[in-house]
Parts: structure tokens; sequence; C-alpha cells
């Protein structure tokens, strides 16, 4: 390596103040968390990890922990009335509370973060049983959503203390090949966008690597605007939305109104098999959006050469887009709760680093006609 590059990993490495490892998990407060437990295992393949509630004594509310690879989602449900996570759920439905992110030091990433202007949600606590200790400290970001910042390298249990481990050795689901979270997309209000970005920029050290306008995201009848903020070491990608002037009510807007207010509209999940996820997920009851099989008639014009059998894609209603780096893959699902708010993407990348500009029009389309359906257009 060269005496300047290595002056510049140096330059890179100071300017990083707040180094993430990744999304250790995502938490989202739910009427049922019993229920959505098993609905995530059973329909999208998770296994069941821990369990946090009375039994472990914790009064206030009952939390399921459940992983597939490198991918944990927490799903908590209070136990009485009157307190933030009934007025959570009852303001907003399920839905996403926090995205977590892994650090190697999680009181300095609160000193950090609210040194330059965030609002703390949590001060660091240390949380200690036999199998070691976890680090746990929080910032609030748009709307009722909060990043928590975790500390586990001390630990070896099976997620953190104050959780037994949890699972049924008769009920046991196969995965269906999800392995990581690959980014989550937050949804804010008009004129938001800017607002939040520079609050990455400025208090996490994100920067706007992609940004798309009504022209790049528009149809015959509505539009919204989106800029992609990514940590600094790539890690953690957090593309933000905000409604555009059209002719009808966007997704954005949709969502929004339903939500009752900003929050994380979708998580993007990735695998390296996207045909044998669909499948998988889709013989479990899991429902996606369609384009029209016109779609498919120039793809490879579009795209150029792709190492998948265009058959199965456009069988499965599976997306595809190239970059200067590569192509990606990728599906949108339904929403999963019965107000049209929070939704999973379904992505696995050739080498793009990009988020599928090209299929916008085909995919808004798409969810125009449900918005239709529903009376929301």
């Amino acid at each position: 390596m060269s005496t300047i590059t290595k002056k510049m990993d140096t330059q890179e490495a100071v300017h990083d103040f707040l180094p993430l490892e990744g999304t250790d998990y995502v938490e989202f407060y739910v009427g049922n968390a019993k229920q959505a437990a098993h609905y995530y295992m059973s329909a999208f393949g998770f296994q069941a990890l821990a369990y946090a509630g009375p039994e472990t004594g914790l009064k206030d509310r009952a939390s399921y922990v459940v992983r597939q690879h490198k991918l944990t989602f927490v799903l908590t449900t209070p136990l009485h009335p009157g307190n933030d996570m009934a007025d959570h759920i009852y303001k907003h439905g399920d839905g996403v509370k926090a995205l977590s992110l892994r650090v190697k030091d999680a009181e300095s990433a609160w000193k950090e973060t609210t040194s330059r202007g965030a609002k703390s949600y949590m001060k660091p606590q240390r949380l200690k049983d036999d199998n070691g200790e976890v680090v746990i400290s929080g910032i609030h970001t748009y709307g009722d959503t909060v990043h928590l910042f975790i500390e586990r390298q001390n630990y070896k249990g099976a997620f953190m203390p104050g959780y037994r481990a949890w699972g049924n050795p008769l009920f046991c689901p196969a995965d269906t090949g999800l392995l990581y979270v690959d980014h989550c997309v937050g949804n804010v209000g008009w004129n938001q966008m800017n607002p939040w970005v520079k609050f990455y920029e400025d208090v996490m050290g994100f920067k706007n690597i992609l940004s798309f306008d009504d022209e790049d995201i528009s149809t015959e009848y509505s539009a919204l605007m989106s800029k992609v903020m990514s940590s600094g070491n790539g890690f953690v990608k957090f593309p933000i939305n905000e409604p555009a002037e059209g002719k009808k009510k966007s997704q954005v807007e949709e969502y929004l109104e339903f939500y009752r207010g900003e929050g994380v509209q979708h998580v993007a999940l990735a695998t390296s098999d996207i045909v044998t996820t669909v499948r998988a997920l889709m013989s479990r009851g899991v429902e996606f959006l369609k384009v029209p099989t016109t779609y498919y008639d120039d793809l490879l014009d579009r795209v150029g050469h792709i190492d998948e059998d265009l058959a199965p894609l456009k069988e499965l209603g599976i997306l595809v887009d190239r970059d200067n780096e590569g192509y990606l893959l990728q599906l949108f699902s339904k929403p999963v709760e019965d107000r049209p708010t929070l939704f999973f993407e379904i992505i696995q990348r050739k080498g793009a680093k990009s988020f599928g500009k090209g299929n916008f029009k085909a995919l808004f389309e798409a969810i125009e006609r449900e918005q239709e359906a529903r009376g929301n257009l």
C-alpha cells in the first residue's frame, strides 16, 4: 500500500466518528408479539432465538427475538395501556420502533451524536448477566423512530441480558435464504427530506450517495423524491423519501396518512438466490406486488446480459436493474399490516450498488394499482 493511500485511509478513519458495524436488529412494536413472531417464523423462515417478559423479570412488556442468518427481528408488545409502547401501536399500528446499529463503543456513539445535536433517547446503559455485558444507548430520528447503538462484543448469551433462550424443537421452519438488512427506507413529511439528510450528515457523519427527484420517481398520477444516506464505511444505508406534487395521492402520502406520521416504510432483506427465496416466501403466503408481463419483453435490451433465466423472473415478477458496477434483482411485498404502511423488499445484488432506479416507474404503477383498490389513490 502506498504512503498516499495509507494517509487517505487514516484520514477517513479519523473522520468516521461513528464507525458502524451494520444493523444489529430491527425492533417492531406490535399488538401481539407472540403471534407476530409466529408469522415471521412461519412465513419468512426466521428461527426462535430469545424471549423477555414477566418470566424473566420484565413486567411491562413481552419481547420475542427471531433470527435468520445475520438478520434479527425483535417483536415487542406492551402488557398494559397508558405507556409509550401502547401509544405507539394505537397511533401507528404495528411498525418499526428501533433501527439498532452495532458499534464497538455505545457510550462514544451516544456522546458523538448527542454532542452534534441528536436528541437523546437512552443514555448509555450497561446490562450484565452470567454471559457477559451489553452496552446500549440511543437517539431519536424521524417520527417516533429511534436508533439504538448496541455494543455486544463482550457478550456470549442468546441475545442480551434480560432475555432467555427461547424456541420449540418441534417447530423449526426452514429458512428462506434471507441474510441481512441491505437498507431501511424512511418516509418523512412534505419538505422534510433535506432537513433529515442534514441530520444524518451532521449528527451521524453519513453521506448522500444517491438522489432521485420527482422526474426520476413519478408516474402519470403521483411522484416522490428520495435521497440515499450511507454511513462512512457503507455498512448502513438509509434512503429517505418525501412526497412530491402529483395529480393524485402518492404512496408516501398514503403511508403518512395511515401511519399517522413519519416512519420506516420498508426494510430491504438481502438474499444470494432471489428466485429460491421468493418461491419459498410465496409458498408460505407472503404476497408481492406484480408488474405487467410486458415489463419483460425488452428487459435484456434494457439491462444487458444477466446470469439468471428470464422465465422464472417473469413467473415470479422479479425486477432487474443495472448500474455501472453490476446489476440487482428485487421484489417488493405488499404491506404486511392491515394498514398500508410497512412492507419488505427482497434484494439480490450482483455487483450493483444502486437501488433500482430503472424499475421505479413499473414498481410505482404497481403500487398505485393497489392504492386504487384500497380507494386511496
